[in-house]
């Protein structure tokens, strides 16, 4: 069983025939928990897309390599063999 204490309420509006749909469905679907648990989700796909572009910003940030420095590397690798 979770522990809701120290929990906050959120209010959402949604149109009448949303609601109606809810009910009849009511002992089926704990509504609560499916948009709680859609909320946490969405919170992890927003933290992975801040992460993100955390990464491709410091990536982007890092000085770039000298022209011709690819050719000399794949040259000297193949000689070393």
């Amino acid at each position: 069983m979770v522990n809701y204490m120290g929990s906050a309420v959120v209010t959402v509006r949604i149109p009448e025939e949303l609601k109606r749909e809810m009910e009849k469905y009511r002992g089926k679907v704990n509504w609560s928990a499916e948009i709680r648990e859609f909320i946490a989700g969405r919170i992890e796909e927003e933290r992975k897309r801040e992460a993100f572009e955390r990464l491709l910003n410091l990536v982007e940030s890092l000085p770039g390599v000298p022209k011709g420095t690819s050719k000399r590397l794949v040259r000297d690798d193949r000689e070393s063999h």
